[in-house]
Formats: C-alpha cells, structure tokens, sequence
C-alpha cells in the first residue's frame, strides 16, 4: 500500500472512475455530517475572503483498490473506505454547478460538470467519475444529470438538496467573490489521504481493518501521555496531585471538553475538538525542559478544571446569584455558553469583576439564547460567535456590560422587543428548540408571577399543553369562523394559532384536557396551581382574540425576564430572518412534492398574503413553483423572472413525479404540511401523545374504547382491522393503544437485542379520523428501516393495494391512507405485515 495527501481536484481529476462495491453500504450522512463539514468549508472560504493564509482542512482518508483496466476505457478503483466523503463532495459540486447554471454562470457550470462530476469523452456508466451502489444510484445519476427528479426523498438527495440551499443562502449573504471562492475551497483546500492498494492485497480484510470497533485514544489521553512523557521527574507526583482528581472529578468526556475550552479561553477559538491534542501540544512544546513550567500549566489546568465544575454542576457555586444562573443555564441545556460561562468564572477568581457582575453577565446570555429560539432565528454560527467571546469582550467597563454589548453586535442577532413581540404572536413555539427548552420558557414564565406558594418543578409532571387543540372538534372550528379574514377558512386561521406561544401552557393533565370544548377546559385549569391556567380559565372564550391577548401579556413578562439588546430596536435594513427560513423550506422539499402558501406561512410565523407577494417579488428563489394555492393550484400570480425556456409549473411538478386531477388540483396525498416542511428542517415536531405508542401493557379499557370508536366512525373497516391485529399477534407481535380521547392502535414488534432494546411499528391506526399512519420518520432510525430501501420497500408493498397511494417523497415522514382500506384489503394488508415481521426477524438473527 502507498499513501499520500491529496486535494479532491487531484485525486478525481482523469479519467477515472470509483467505483463503491457492493458490500459497502448505501450512502448514510445526514444533516449533521453535512452541517458539520460545510461549517469548515465556509470557515475556509472566510479566512481565503479576508487574506488569512489558508491550511488545508484534512477531511479524512480514501482507500482505493485497483480494478479492471479495458483498452480505451476508464481507470477503476474500489473504493475500499471513504465513499461517504467522495459522495458527499460530488453531490456539493452537483449543487454549485447547478447553482452557477441558474446564476447564469453557463461556463462556471460547465467547467465544474467536466472537471469534477463526468469523464467527459465516455459514455453509459463509464461517464460517470463515481459510480455508487446499486441502491444509490438512479439518486445519484439524477443529481449529475440535472434531471427533474434530482433531489428526492433519500439521503443522496437530502445532502443535494442541503448544498443547493446552503450555497443559494451563502450566496445571498456574500459578495459576488463568494461562490467562486466555495469552488476553489471545496476543489483546492479540502486535504485527503489517498491510500492505494496494490493488485495483491486483500481489499477486504482492509476495510475490516479501518473499521474495527477498537476505542482509540481520545485526545485528552494524547495530551496526557505527552504532557508526562516531558515530566521524567516530577511526573508521578504531578500526576496524583493534580492530574488523577481533576480526571476523577471530571470525568473523560468534562477533561477532553475542558481541554479544549482551556484554548478556547485563551483565544484560540478557532480550535475544534479534533484538534485539541495538536494545539495544546504546540502551545506547551516551548516548555520541554522545563518541569517547573509544566507543573504550573496542569496547575492552572486543574484550578480551570474546578470552576468548570462550578458550570456543569452549579450547586458548588458559593455565590447565590451566580448559582442561580448557571442553573438555569444547566437547565436550559447545552455546551454553547461554556466558553463564556468559564472565561467569567475566571475573572471573578482573579478579582477582575464580582459575583454579582458575571451573574448579570450570564443573565443577558440565557436572555440572548433565549430570545433566539422564540423567534426562531437560526444557529448557524451560534457556538462560533461565543468561542470568539472571551477574546473580543471590551476590557475597559464591566463585564455584564462589555457580554451585552458584544452580543448585541449587528451580525449577531440578538432580537429586540419588537422582534419578540410579533414571534410570540405568530412563530409556532411549539416547534421551536428542544422540548426541554420550550417548557424551560413556560416555567419561567409562570415563576414571573411570583405566587406565594410557588410549584416544585423538579417533582410535578407537567407537559406543554394546546388550550386551542391540535385536532380540534367541529365545535372549535365554529369557534373560529366568527374571527376568520376574507377567504380564510376557520382550519387555516386554526393552523396560524394553534402552535404560537398564547396558546400553549404548562399542564399535567393533558390526558384530562385533550380537545373537549373550552367550558371542559376552564374546569379543568381553574383547579390548577398554575397561575397561568387560572387566568386562562378566566376567560369567557378561547379564540383569536383571546390568544393574541395573551401573547401581548407574555410578550411584557418575557421583556421583564430578559433584557433585550443595547438600543433595543430592531436594526434598520435587515431581512426578516423569516424569509431565509422560507427558502431553506423550499429547499428542502423532495422533488415530487408541493406545498401551499398557508402551509408556508404557518411555518415561517407569516400569512399567506404576505407569502405569496414575497414569492411573486423573488422568483428565482428555488422550488417557488412548488407552492401552491390551498386548493393545490398553480397560483394566478405566479411568473417565471425572465421569459427564457423555462417550463410552465404544472408540466415542471408533473416531471417531477407530481400528479394533477382534469381540473388542474395536485394530488393532497404528495402535498407537504408545515408539521413536514419543519420536520425536513429539522425542528423537533413533536407529535400529539395520542400518536405515539405507550410502552405500558396491552390495556383492556383502552382496547374496549378503540373497538368501540372503530364500530362507531368505520363499521365497514371493523372486521378487517381486528383480523390484521390478530393475525399480528400470531406472528409474535403485540398491540398498544394510545390514552387519548381518540384512541390510537399500534401493531408493535420487540426486535431488540439484549443490550440493545428496540421496538418496530409499521403503522398507527385512528378510529375516529378514520386514517393510518406509516410511520417511516420513526423507522428510519431503527434497523433493518434505517435502510432506505427497506423503507421504499415497504411503501412499494403497500401501494400495490387498491386504494392505498403513499408518494415516495415522503419515506423521511408519516404518511397516511384512509381505515377503509382493510374493509375489503384486510389479507393484503397481512401479506405486508407478514414481510415486515419477516424481514425485522432476519434482521435480529443478523445482529445476534
């Protein structure tokens, strides 16, 4: 074998082809691979832009095996290791050409496609310079050929359609040198380790080498051995005095992340974990010599080390103010505030600022992180702007007003009062950060009221709760026809509502609560000794009016609880981060889907009016054509920005795999809500309880209540229902039910292992709407489903019953066809159940 480090333009460049063989798996990063790697690709395009000198960020190593060489044909290799990263870089460069063609770059595009994507003078499979799997193959061809159906539901075009939106978003934020310099980033300063076999060595037992399930020293383990390999002396007593209690109490994973937060709070923010080892080795390599100066280094490190403590663990805080913040930070969750968090602690020890003035401090950064993630501003760049904090606060006033001015900067978006205001009146909270996080906001919220007998929050079992409910009764809906604009119907002016902040409290019975008529709910919530239920209750209605009150009402409490930035105003020019939240949507769409502009809307916090003149006024935003009217029309006032060749919408969704009636109406089935638009966007979408299976016991008065609710709304579907379940059950299988006023059904399969319990559904059944849910959201993580084409299989499976038609865009979420279905397909619907039990078991003897 030889090895050697190479850029990407190189090791591709000829005429090549990598092959991936076949018992390589199929193409599997996600978005935070992808996120990941186009973080560094956009660092490296920053420091290019500014005039820094640029390293070569490694990316990883490629292992290539020699394959068959045909007279005038292509050079082959194996690729043995690494076909995530040629996968993953090819579909970037499909992307930036793609992007350069509709920027009118033709040339731009052309030299990309020849150098990198295409061995330009071959033809069929040998055309392509990376050839991979079966399974990802029609995918991935469709995104080198620019085809209409480039973009879909798998992970080969997620990861195209994370670049396309990735570069289209740069673009609008750089200057005109930007895409340029993505293309020279991603062709000239991405390093790769190029190991080639040679003809006799065995491919297979070198894979199985480089990905052995070996743990390899973490690089707080490299340090170590380092930092005592320069200490022949002092080394032992070094380390059972400093080095083993600081490891002890911190733990390996707390060392490694204090190694690295040790540079970071010297200013070296630019450091990445991976990194730590080789930084940390340059920065003590000065010392070798010097065992006096090493001891004093692991000396600081460990005094570091006890106020990082402090951090993670704040009841060892002695200040009561201070400890009150780095509490509610604890709770609040996450590593981003550390490096503030420690460079703080730092100076109160030093003497450099009191107690009180860092707690201050720390209040405006829960208050920044929190203001955040009500409206929905996105946290791109969030860890980077407080790695960068410890080193550009202003040193000359204190330190609680040098952290609010720094993070009031403008690229650093801070909302103000107003920004605040109108998301709590309109952003759908309940799809905002993690669930933690949003009930972190209610609790504070009500402890601002400050009642004389406060709930302990550490023992009370509460959940957020819809006062308006997610699926409401007709009884609701009448509700809200009072309140309703011209041409909006009472369920649009519902789905604008139903998640935003005023319409969401804290309860611990929501079981009790579900979606009865408001007059149930006050009587439930005036027993409650939560403040914020009673005055609920106190309402005479619950309905538009009442839920923007409310939210004007929380608006003043959250304003009171966290302080907003210096000034306090919005900036003046700034786009509404809304817009950028748009065009990631659209984006994110699989092709063969469409959407409308009230779906947008209730995504982006907006209207559709509003929607749809921002659409009109920006058609070159990508996959505007998808979005459609309510109705699933093409809109009147959709055009094309400029008069080329374009085809009409309708012919374009058709090319895709969209299907319209004699009318001109898409199908409902291939149309994306904004539950799924934010689902792809990665929000967490938490799903109403009832939809989701309960890991107690079969239960037999829910079972009774499911039976009686399927009679009552599918008397037709009844028996073959009850024949799938049983037959279900002769398989090995077990049935749970939900606990909610519907009563939902799930066909659950234990398919775990002995260290590694796991449960499989297929599908939910709902009585009362009437409908069953494929749940591929939940099955893509779980083995065999994790595979794509397992997935695909199953939709396949299933849509070769009459009446059931599950579009393939949408194998990432949930999927529905209507109960009836088993009325007259129940032997059908078994037949599928039958290859899903089969199929999980072979998978488990696998595992086994």
């Amino acid at each position: 074998m030889r090895a050697q480090e190479i850029t990407f333009l190189k090791l591709v460049q000829g005429d090549k082809q990598f092959q991936v063989p076949l018992y390589q798996r199929t193409y599997s990063w996600g978005r935070e691979q992808l996120k990941r790697l186009w973080e560094d690709v956009c660092e490296l395009v920053d420091q290019h832009l500014s005039g820094e000198s640029t390293a070569p960020h490694f990316l990883g190593s490629v292992v290539l095996a020699p394959g068959q060489i045909q007279a005038g044909g292509v050079q082959r290799w194996l690729v043995v290791d690494g076909q995530q990263r040629l996968t993953t870089l090819m579909l970037a460069f499909a992307a930036l050409r793609d992007h350069l063609r509709e920027a009118g770059d033709a040339r731009g595009a052309d030299r990309v496609h020849r150098q990198l994507l295409v061995n330009e003078f071959h033809e069929g499979l040998d055309h392509y310079r990376l050839l991979p799997t079966q399974a990802d193959r029609e995918a991935y061809t469709a995104c080198v050929q620019s085809r209409a159906e480039a973009g879909g539901s798998d992970n080969i075009g997620a990861a195209y359609r994370f670049f396309r939106g990735a570069i289209a978003e740069g673009q609008e934020n750089g200057d005109e040198r930007w895409t340029t310099t993505v293309e020279t980033v991603l062709k000239d300063l991405l390093s790769i380790v190029e190991i080639t076999a040679e003809p006799g060595d065995n491919v297979y037992r070198i894979f199985e080498s480089i990905n052995n399930t070996g743990v390899g020293l973490s690089q707080s383990d490299l340090l170590r051995n380092y930092v005592f390999m320069l200490l022949p002396k002092r080394g032992e007593r070094v380390y059972q005095e400093l080095w083993l209690p600081m490891q002890q109490s911190l733990g390996p994973k707390n060392l490694e992340l204090l190694v690295w937060l040790d540079l970071v709070v010297r200013g070296h923010h630019k450091t990445k974990q991976s990194e730590i080892y080789r930084e940390q080795q340059k920065r003590l390599q000065p010392l070798a010599g010097d065992e006096e100066a090493l001891q004093r280094e692991i000396a600081g490190l460990a005094e570091r080390g006890r106020r990082f403590l402090r951090i993670i663990e704040p009841r060892r805080e002695p200040s009561p103010a201070l400890r009150a913040v780095l509490e509610r930070l604890a709770d609040w969750g996450g590593q981003t505030h550390y490096p503030l968090a420690l460079h703080l602690l730092d100076l109160v020890d030093a003497g450099r600022t009191t107690s009180d003035d860092a707690a201050e401090a720390l209040l405006y950064v829960e208050s920044y992180l929190v203001r955040r993630l009500i409206c929905q501003t996105p946290t791109t760049g969030l860890n980077r702007i407080f790695m960068e904090a410890p080193k550009e606060l202003e040193t000359d006033r204190s330190a609680a007003e040098a952290v609010r001015r720094f993070l009031s900067g403008r690229r650093r978006r801070w909302p103000s009062d107003e920004e605040l205001r109108e998301a709590i009146r309109s952003k759908p909270f309940y799809w905002s950060g993690r669930p933690p996080q949003r009930g972190y906001i209610l609790r504070r919220l009500e402890e601002s009221h400050r009642p004389t007998e406060p709930v302990d929050f550490a023992k009370a079992s509460l959940s957020v709760e819809h006062v308006l409910p997610q699926r409401p009764a007709p009884a609701w809906l009448e509700l809200l026809a009072d309140e309703t604009e011209p041409d909006q119907t009472p369920q649009e002016l519902h789905d604008l509502l139903v998640h935003t902040l005023g319409n969401l409290t804290l309860s611990g019975d929501n079981t009790k609560l579900s979606n009865h008529p408001f007059e149930r709910k006050q009587q439930i919530l005036e027993s409650s000794a939560l403040r914020m239920n009673q005055e609920i209750a106190s309402a005479q209605r619950w309905g538009k009016a009442e839920i923007l009150a409310r939210a004007d009402r929380l608006t003043e409490r959250a304003v009171r609880l966290w302080p907003g930035p210096v000034g306090g105003v919005k900036p003046t020019g700034e786009e509404w981060p809304g817009w950028a939240e748009l065009r990631a949507a659209l984006v994110a769409m699989p092709s063969g889907t469409w959407t409308t502009y009230g779906d947008i809307a209730e995504l982006i916090g907006s209207h559709p009016v509003p929607v749809g003149a921002y659409l009109s006024s920006n058609p070159t935003v990508i996959g505007a054509y998808r979005v459609l009217t309510a109705e699933g029309r093409i809109s009147a006032s959709f055009h094309w920005a400029d008069d080329g060749d374009r085809q009409p919408p309708q012919e374009l969704l058709e090319s895709e795999g969209v299907g319209f009636d004699a009318s001109g109406r898409a199908h409902r089935a291939q149309r994306l809500t904004a539950a799924e638009l934010a689902t792809l966007l990665g929000k967490d979408v938490t799903q109403p309880v009832s939809h989701d299976p309960l890991p107690d016991e079969e239960d037999a008065a829910a079972a009774e209540r499911f039976r009686t609710q399927l009679r009552e709304n599918c008397p037709e579907a009844f028996d073959g229902v009850m024949t799938a379940l049983g037959f279900w059950r002769r398989q090995g299988g077990h049935v749970t039910y939900g606990r909610h006023e519907e009563t939902s059904c799930f066909p659950m399969l234990d398919t775990g292992t002995s260290r590694r319990p796991q449960q499989l559904w297929p599908f939910g059944i709902y009585p009362v709407s009437g409908t069953v849910e494929v749940v591929f959201q939940h099955l893509r993580s779980r083995s065999p489903f994790d595979d794509t084409e397992q997935r695909r299989e199953l939709l396949h499976r299933l849509n070769e019953i009459d009446g059931i038609e599950l579009p393939e865009a949408k194998l990432e979420l949930r999927p529905s066809f209507p109960v009836r279905v088993f009325a007259e397909h129940g032997d059908e619907i078994c037949g599928v159940l039958d290859w899903f039990v089969h199929t999980a078991a072979l998978d488990l003897a696998r595992r086994d």
